[in-house]
């Protein structure tokens, strides 16, 4: 049977890696989250308030073609960020935080809401938290230049956002799986025991480790 897990997380979480673990040992085709340039960023970043919609569409719409691709991938797939964190998190704290005005953000959620009424969902979210000091350690450690200066009230308010919609996200299950003492890269045990966790809300059979 085809399965279609979505792996989500604030920054610094560990997403990528468990999601190419994940993927090399149920051996489901793996989707690691696109590079594509944003045309719009150079612009948000000079004018957030002026481009915070424009950036925002372009996310949506990139994460609505990978959607559509997994759900007719005929085998298994495993995705690196889902098409529901681009809105419920990231484009939403823009709005909070006055980034995003009252009338772009209402026109962004219309749009959003109604493909998330006409795409078929996955089979499960899994959802790993770690603490705001966890998350600023591991991007610190991994190096790249440009995530070092997140401060951490940003991670703090992402979390937060994250927190909420996976307690209220309804279209699929979501396990969520606190990984602030939990190394699912080098640890097999903590992984065995994940992939367990995973299999069995899916109702699949586990596997013989």
């Amino acid at each position: 049977m085809k399965r279609f897990i979505a792996i989500a997380g604030n920054i610094g979480v560990g997403k990528s890696e468990l999601t190419k673990r994940l993927g090399q040992f149920l051996n489901w085709k793996v989707f690691l989250e696109p590079v594509a340039q944003n045309p719009y960023l150079t612009d948000f970043y000079s004018d957030r308030p002026r481009w915070a919609f424009h950036s925002q569409m372009f996310f949506l719409s990139q994460r609505l073609a990978d959607h559509h691709t997994l759900t007719q991938e005929a085998a298994s797939v495993i995705q690196d960020r889902s098409l529901y964190e681009n809105a419920e998190v990231f484009a939403k704290n823009l709005w909070l935080e006055k980034s995003m005005t009252n009338r772009d953000y209402q026109t962004y959620r219309d749009f959003y809401d109604l493909l998330v009424k006409l795409l078929p969902p996955p089979d499960l979210i899994i959802y790993l938290q770690a603490a705001p000091e966890i998350l600023q350690q591991r991007i610190k450690q991994r190096g790249r230049k440009f995530e070092q200066e997140i401060p951490l009230t940003y991670l703090t308010q992402l979390n937060q956002l994250y927190d909420d919609w996976a307690k209220n996200f309804k279209p699929c299950p979501v396990l969520t799986i606190n990984t602030n003492t939990l190394n699912l890269i080098n640890n097999d045990q903590a992984f065995q025991q994940v992939t367990e966790k995973i299999l069995k809300k899916l109702g699949d059979n586990p596997l013989p480790f």
